[in-house]
């Protein structure tokens, strides 16, 4: 039986080529990302089938995640590709990619180009910023990620960023916004540090609040940067006015690791181990296929608990139909349960944007 605050298919699938990353930024709580562990190519050719098997009228979107996705070796990596390449011929995948950038070189660079990719950059501000993002040694990065980008600008490779907004940086909006401008970036998205990141305390949420005022008077002031985060609640109050729709069900998300053990709604949950919720595991793509397993998400503890949290969060909270619902990772990792209806991802992340939005939009008017 299909959850209802489901979607019964997937407009995202989240594969790990590896679970090996070169970086050890301080905030990361994902396993095994010491452990070179690559996806076999019939796993790659499993999650090809359950595509094509469930149909969709819209491309899905292939995300190659990790770990670190670069540090798989690239021809394994081709390998990997080619059992979607009919989907791809046909418009029914597009393929994305997210990088620390470090490793990317002229072959990388081909590869993008010639299959199109997306390409996603972390990094999170300039070097004072980023210091977080150090390699097995402790070193600083940025110099590496930064040579990445500039490759990915020579070979004319548009890219985005997703930059990790740390309670050492939520202070210094200008900057950043400066600073990802100045990188010639398409668009950055904004991800506030959680309190699983580090162990260490999180943004408190006036912080936060603080945080998107001053985006949102940097844009006011001429700042032409795309935010992900402003251009969200700018597309969902437009399509509010047009349309006056409710929000469509939840994307599944499948995330597959490179043995073909699959979860669901999170990439985050991948990997990791929990007696309550059978380690999350929905399934493994090369026994059933990732419509099964969607079609029989109701059996699984987690999506029970997320799916009666989505319930709780559209009874009770003003802000659902902006926000949906907090993502089921923020869920599990703040609280160890996912019947939690609200998060501090949704405070930061969403009621404090929302509350910024409105608040800029009241003092302007009162001018």
């Amino acid at each position: 039986m299909q959850n209802a605050a489901i979607s019964t298919t997937f407009h995202t699938l989240v594969m790990q080529p590896t679970s090996l990353c070169n970086l050890d930024c301080s905030y990361c709580y994902l396993p095994d990302r010491k452990r070179r562990a690559l996806m076999s190519t019939p796993v790659a050719a499993a999650c090809a089938a359950s595509v094509w098997q469930q149909a969709s009228p819209y491309p899905v979107d292939v995300v190659w995640h990790g770990g670190e996705p670069t540090t798989t070796p690239i021809e394994h990596f081709r390998a990997l590709l080619k059992p979607f390449e009919t989907l791809r011929s046909s418009n029914l995948v597009e393929f994305g990619i997210q990088s620390n950038g470090t490793l990317i070189d002229q072959r990388w660079c081909d590869l993008f180009k010639e299959y199109g990719f997306d390409v996603g950059i972390s990094v999170d501000g300039p070097p004072w910023a980023n210091r977080d993002r150090v390699n097995w040694r402790g070193a600083e990065t940025f110099a590496q990620t930064r040579r990445g980008i500039e490759r990915l600008q020579t070979a004319g490779i548009d890219f985005t960023v997703i930059c990790v907004v740390t309670p050492s940086t939520i202070g210094h909006a200008e900057e950043l916004v400066d600073f990802f401008s100045a990188i010639g970036c398409s668009s950055v998205g904004f991800n506030i540090e959680e309190e699983e990141g580090a162990g260490r305390p999180g943004v408190e949420e006036s912080t936060a609040y603080e945080f998107w005022r001053a985006l949102l008077r940097h844009r006011e002031a001429g700042s032409v940067l795309r935010i992900r985060e402003l251009d969200r609640l700018n597309d969902f109050l437009a399509t509010r006015t047009r349309s006056g729709e409710d929000r469509r069900p939840f994307d599944p998300i499948p995330t597959i690791a490179h043995n073909g053990d699959t979860v669901l709604l999170s990439p985050e949950l991948l990997g990791i181990k929990d007696v309550k919720y059978a380690d999350f595991l929905a399934g493994n793509v090369l026994r059933m296929s990732l419509p099964r397993m969607i079609a029989e998400s109701s059996r699984l503890a987690y999506v029970l608990e997320f799916e009666e949290a989505l319930s709780k969060c559209a009874a009770g909270c003003d802000f659902y139909s902006f926000c949906g619902g907090a993502q089921a990772g923020n869920r599990y990792f703040e609280h160890g349960s996912l019947e939690i209806a609200e998060t501090a991802y949704c405070r930061n992340t969403r009621q404090s944007l929302v509350r910024a939005a409105a608040d800029h939009i009241t003092e302007r008017m009162a001018i």
